[in-house]
């Protein structure tokens, strides 16, 4: 094939449009981005662009290097292109990386890193030996250029450079020769080069581990680089290696320990942090528990020290120092949120300790869940110390995690090493002492809680008083630690216990609320709605003041903390329930809320957190929000509407920007809140709405987007329960769209939707009541799917879990039709459920896998020690459920005595002794 060559107009046009770019208004952006677009379906467009980098020396350098970043942002083109435009660019793009102009060199050398991605190193071998060629050229720009280039191909894609080609292995040459760059005079090719070697430590790089002694020897004589660039890499290397091979360095952890405690004390915070890092890793691996618990005394002083305020920490908080609550925000002060897709999950419960039960939960403060390790990894970027200790992961913020993690591995080891220098520092009189001390408390309340328990009778008050601190750091920090202890807080041991501890918390944070700083405002209301969970129904006294306090925030607060506002009022209500009823409260509450309600556009992001606020206001206050339900009805109809309108316009042009599916999705959880508050009073809104409401929730249950899918489906389950009567006559389309959503193995994002999918169909199968003709039409289409969801072993457990309640409800209400498969998901059954909190729902669902057993005794026969596990995990399950047990149980026994006593004596003594005690078998 002849050699690639441009044709001049193509080649004029593309240059064009490229000046146009520079130079372009806001209304030509759109026209020159379609123009570009429109380029890249050419399959010489990417050839263009390497010319233009390469050869085009007449134009200038900012011109060839917009070319540069276009062909590197098309990279991928390259796959698709003909062979002779894909030797052209690789052969102009490595022309263009020995340019006089250095910025067509860096132009070109993220075209070879991102070419090099897509191709892979293995289909363009010339590259990786220029590069390795210039890392040996006398021209030390030459030589840093090609670094630059493969420290950012190590860290992107170390797995892709790890391959062999004609029986060699590249990195078997790279790997030696950055470690003998590892000794260059330059302390930027020194970074380089032990940089790079770190990336190949978490793939275990063959080539890497047969030069590990050299390696780790590297590290060691490195470990005192004058340069704080390669102690960091050095530090990082390290802690890699701790993660992947800590074998390695148990032989010269004393040293290795010793070394990085030094630089967790390094003046430059980059070194300090990737030191910190070190001990946040060692914390994490429980195997290396017993190697770290000895090293307590001296590391936990250390990380203590690290969480004081550093003077760049407090330049950047330089404006949370003062009183500024009548400052407006700016938009960039606004994280992106998540709102609504709530999903149907039941809460777990272990009373009877035996050999398959799953490793307990990860837990708060005072015995709360903090999160299922079943389901999600837990990870510091999520927790409270990225929102609360400032704006980016940094050397304060990874000690208190590391704390964190120390806390739950070593508890009170841990606080008997940190018990005298925590005293030390809350008594200080340096504040920035204080602070950072309050902080550690914080870390080191999930882990710490039984050791710091007897002290608390003391920290609790002290928290309170610092409250008044005049700094509003030590305020903030305050609110955050106490929000950690509020189980504690919260906790009815006593009234005593209530009035010392409860109530003047609750006072203090509602005050911090008040604040007239903003960042104070922000910590108070996120500690006083943990408050809020934690206290539940206890809060129900205090209503009045609680809300009295938070409606004079709506006419204080920024935009920022007004959307903490709306979840922290969305919390009480789901924490003190139909306790919101009061004519009182709700005349307090709903002015401000509806002023703010009428105030926002249906467009306006800021009534997406409104709406979901009000969710769960419309459930609290039931029947007492009817006044307000008219106009919400219909505003959330219309929301609902318009969405699905633009969402199919975006389908027939997807050139529009994609819609924002969060309206859709509150809009959807509001409906929710109001059937479950409302239930029938609902039917003049539903009647009298055009688009009806059914039309348009049947829509939603086919929407490509799974969130919508997620809150359409659980709405479906309300209705069911609050007005089936309305939802009856448009179920057959509604089953159709549910039954396709039941997938054994979903794809993360769709987990959620079909938990609520699952959960529904429980829910209509008991409306539809006992035999219905109608609904025996899906029970077998119905089954034939939860079956083997229940069965397959990766499905999520809350998966596992609603599909057992629903196969219960179903059997329930048409045994004869599910009893022939009971055989089939009998024990996976009883194990989904056993661990189940008493609830109505495992009620209801537990009765009909008695009838579908009485239906089918030898359905059981290879379950029985699982269903007996299963029966006396209950606490207190309902007389009508209680007698099935007694009977089924008599009956198993009467049936065969022998064989029953034969089975129950190879059952765990908790199970035996349980069975005897209430059931007399």
């Amino acid at each position: 094939m002849a050699a690639w060559e441009p044709n001049p107009d193509g080649l004029r046009e593309i240059l064009h449009t490229i000046h146009e770019s520079t130079n372009m208004t806001a209304t030509a952006q759109r026209s020159i981005t379609q123009k570009l677009n429109q380029f890249t379906r050419a399959p010489e467009y990417i050839a263009y662009l390497a010319y233009i980098l390469s050869e085009a020396k007449t134009e200038e350098d900012r011109i060839r290097t917009i070319a540069g970043y276009l062909l590197k942002n098309n990279a991928r083109l390259i796959l698709m292109a003909p062979v002779n435009v894909v030797n052209y660019v690789k052969q102009a793009v490595l022309r263009a990386f020995d340019d006089s102009s250095i910025m067509i060199r860096n132009a070109a050398g993220q075209d070879i890193v991102s070419f090099l991605g897509v191709l892979e190193p293995r289909n363009w071998p010339e590259c990786l030996a220029q590069l390795l060629n210039a890392l040996d050229s006398p021209d030390y720009d030459k030589q840093e250029a090609a670094f630059n280039v493969l420290e950012k191909a190590c860290e992107d894609f170390p797995r892709k450079l790890d391959f062999e080609v004609n029986g060699t292995r590249p990195l078997d040459y790279l790997i030696p020769k950055f470690l003998e760059l590892s000794e260059h005079p330059s302390a930027k090719m020194r970074s380089h080069a032990v940089a790079c070697l770190s990336f190949f430590i978490p793939t275990n790089c063959p080539s890497l581990f047969a030069n590990i002694d050299t390696y780790i020897a590297c590290l060691f004589k490195r470990a005192s680089d004058d340069d704080p660039s390669v102690r960091r890499h050095v530090c990082q290397a390290l802690v890699l290696l701790l993660a992947a091979r800590p074998d390695k360095l148990m032989p010269e952890m004393e040293n290795v320990a010793e070394y990085m405690l030094y630089s967790t004390k390094d003046k430059n915070e980059n070194v300090a942090l990737e030191a910190c890092e070190f001990w946040l890793t060692f914390a994490e691996d429980v195997d290396l528990a017993p190697c770290l618990q000895p090293l307590l005394g001296k590391v936990a002083p250390v990380l203590l020290d690290c969480m004081i305020y550093g003077e760049d920490d407090l330049l950047w908080l330089e404006g949370d120092a003062e009183d500024n609550a009548a400052v407006p925000d700016k938009d960039s002060d606004i994280k992106p949120r998540h709102y609504g897709q709530k999903s149907h999950g039941l809460e777990r419960d272990a009373d009877i300790s035996d050999g398959n039960a799953p490793p307990k939960q990860r837990v708060g403060a005072y015995g709360e869940e903090t999160y299922n390790s079943d389901e999600e990894d837990y990870d510091f970027d999520d927790d409270d110390f990225a929102d609360e200790l400032s704006t980016e992961w940094n050397l304060r913020k990874c000690a208190a995690a590391a704390l964190d993690v120390l806390a739950v591995r070593f508890g009170r080891d841990l606080l008997n090493v940190l018990l005298e220098p925590l005293k030390e520092k809350l008594w200080s009189n340096d504040w920035l002492q204080r602070e950072s001390a309050i902080l550690a408390l914080g870390a080191m309340a999930e882990g710490c809680i039984e050791a710091i328990e007897p002290h608390l009778p003391t920290l609790i008050p002290y928290l309170n008083s610092t409250l008044n601190d005049p700094k509003p750091l030590v305020r903030s920090i305050t609110c955050w630690t106490l929000g950690r202890y509020a189980s504690w807080c919260t906790h009815p041991f006593s009234e005593e216990h209530k009035t010392n501890y409860f109530i003047p918390t609750m006072e203090g944070l509602l005050r911090m609320v008040l604040d007239n700083n903003k960042r104070v405002q922000e910590a108070g209301c996120s500690a006083f709605a943990t408050l809020e969970e934690d206290a539940g129904p206890e809060l129900a006294p205090f209503l009045e003041p609680v809300l009295r306090n938070l409606v004079f925030a709506f006419d204080k607060y920024q935009h920022k903390n007004m959307l903490i506002l709306y979840d922290a009022i969305g919390t009480l209500a789901d924490a003190v329930g139909r306790s919101l009823q009061n004519p009182v409260y709700v005349d307090i509450l709903m002015p401000p809320l509806t002023k703010k309600w009428s105030s926002l556009a249906d467009n306006d992001e800021d009534l997406i957190p409104l709406l979901e606020c009000l969710a769960s206001v419309t459930i609290a206050m039931g029947p007492a929000f009817q006044p307000y339900a008219g106009p919400v009805f219909e505003r959330c109809t219309h929301i609902i509407h318009s969405s699905l309108l633009n969402y199919q316009q975006f389908q027939q042009n997807p050139e529009l920007d994609e819609p924002d599916k969060s309206f859709l999705v509150v809009a959807l959880d509001l409906l929710s809140g109001l059937t479950q508050g409302l239930g029938m009073s609902l039917e003049p809104f539903i009647a009298n709405t055009q688009p009806n409401l059914l039309m348009l929730l049947t829509a939603c249950l086919k929407h490509p987007q799974a969130p919508v899918r997620q809150s359409a489906y659980a709405l479906v389950g309300d209705m069911a329960m609050g007005c089936f009567v309305l939802l009856r006559p448009h179920m057959p389309g509604i089953m159709a769209e549910l039954i396709l959503q039941l997938d054994p193995e979903p794809r993360v994002e769709f987990i959620s939707a079909s938990n609520n999918a699952a959960w529904s169909v429980g829910e209509v199968a008991l409306r539809y009541g006992q035999n219905d003709m109608e609904f025996q039409q899906w029970v077998n289409p119905l089954i034939s799917r939860l079956i083997p969801i229940l069965l397959h072993p990766k499905a999520p457990r809350s998966l596992h879990e609603n599909a057992a309640v629903s196969i219960g409800r179903i059997g329930l209400m048409h045994p004869l039709l599910v009893a022939p498969y009971l055989g089939e998901f009998s024990q996976a059954w009883c194990q989904a459920l056993y661990e189940i909190r008493d609830n109505e729902e495992k009620d209801s669902a537990f009765r009909g896998f008695c009838t579908l057993v009485k239906t089918n005794p030898t359905g059981i026969a290879k379950s029985l020690l699982w269903f007996c596990n299963s029966i006396v995990r209950w606490n207190h399950p309902s007389p009508e459920l209680n007698n099935m047990f007694q009977v089924l149980l008599q009956g198993f026994k009467q049936h065969d005595e022998g064989g029953w006593a034969a089975q129950v004596s190879l059952f765990p003594p908790a199970i035996r002794e349980r069975l005897a005690e209430r059931y007399r078998v």
